[in-house]
């Protein structure tokens, strides 16, 4: 009788914080969307540049991209560190690549649609030049992009599912190649920089929520927090490689005696300033988390701030996808 009472009180416990944290999802995922369509305006104001026709539309499109890439990545990434780890249980979380990947599937499929009517949103199926696809180099990267998700779903449905990395691998090639267009200043070391910075943030963003997910099934042991700081050691290093990437694009598009004045003055230097912003208090809540796993009692007690950390990374996921589809900083 006292067993079942105990029970019943952990039940009642357990649901509320079920439902706030359903809640904290729910509120991150409007926030994350309404980022991307709200953004250009309040972005471009007083900029005296001109918005380009659908930005808000675009921008979704990309953080819907982005956030698919980082999913099965991540994951490819996670499950690795976890089979590596000496007397880690064989259970892992049900995966998430083949949803992903067919939600990224979707939006490469629409961003296909822009560029098949002349990086212009589509008013109706007849607007939709497909062969046109064929003929241009944005066209041909945007049908790359659209394939290489189709082929992810694929494997990751299969029996082998780790043959979706090769996929992947396109798809970030054709983002990089994509990001920096034969017309601009070296567009080769540009897309190198590109490549580095969006393979180490999709490590990064899609990783953290699947070892948080393999933690929680392993339950409380030591585990979980081998687990937890082997990812914070790789996170380390990918986070420098993020920073280093980032500071290195932004100079070879705002000249260093301009930054400060394009930061306030620019769209997109002002979406740039938010997501350093946000970047930081990533940074402050990855180093809270590495603090309490190395000093803590009990270093379980690290999924706090790693679970916040998740939150804000999907709101700096949201912020990349409106930086994409603004202007660069030049007058329109």
């Amino acid at each position: 009788m006292t067993l079942t009472k105990s029970r019943a009180r952990s039940r009642a416990v357990r649901a509320p914080d079920g439902r706030r944290r359903t809640v904290a999802v729910l509120v991150l995922v409007v926030l994350g969307a309404l980022i991307p369509l709200l953004g250009p305006s309040p972005a471009l104001h007083g900029t005296g540049e001109a918005d380009p026709p659908g930005t808000g539309g675009i921008a979704l499109l990309r953080t819907v991209l982005f956030a698919a890439l980082a999913v099965p990545v991540g994951e490819l990434f996670a499950v690795r560190l976890a089979r590596t780890l000496p007397g880690a249980p064989p259970a892992l979380p049900r995966s998430w690549s083949t949803v992903a990947n067919s939600v990224g599937f979707v939006a490469a499929l629409g961003l296909a649609s822009v560029v098949a009517t002349g990086n212009l949103v589509p008013g109706s199926p007849a607007d939709i030049d497909v062969g046109g696809l064929y003929e241009t180099r944005d066209g041909k990267l945007a049908l790359l992009e659209v394939n290489g998700f189709l082929a992810a779903a694929l494997c990751s449905a299969s029996r082998r599912p780790a043959t979706q990395a090769l996929p992947l691998a396109a798809v970030v090639v054709a983002e990089a190649l994509r990001a920096h267009p034969a017309t601009e200043y070296s567009p080769l070391v540009g897309s190198g920089l590109t490549l580095v910075h969006l393979t180490c943030a999709s490590l990064w963003v899609g990783g953290l929520p699947h070892v948080l997910r393999t933690m929680r099934l392993w339950g409380h042991g030591e585990a979980g927090a081998a687990l937890l700081g082997r990812y914070a050691r790789v996170a380390l290093v990918l986070l420098a490689a993020i920073t280093a990437t980032g500071v290195c694009s932004s100079l070879r598009r705002m000249p260093p005696g301009t930054i400060l004045e394009q930061l306030t003055d620019t769209a997109y230097g002002r979406v740039l300033l938010a997501k350093v912003v946000l970047m930081a208090g990533v940074s402050a809540l990855a180093l809270w988390a590495r603090v309490r796993l190395a000093r803590a009692a009990d270093p379980l007690t690290a999924r706090s701030p790693a679970r916040a950390e998740v939150g804000v990374l999907a709101l700096v996921v949201a912020v990349s996808g409106l930086l994409t589809a603004l202007p660069v900083p030049i007058r329109w």
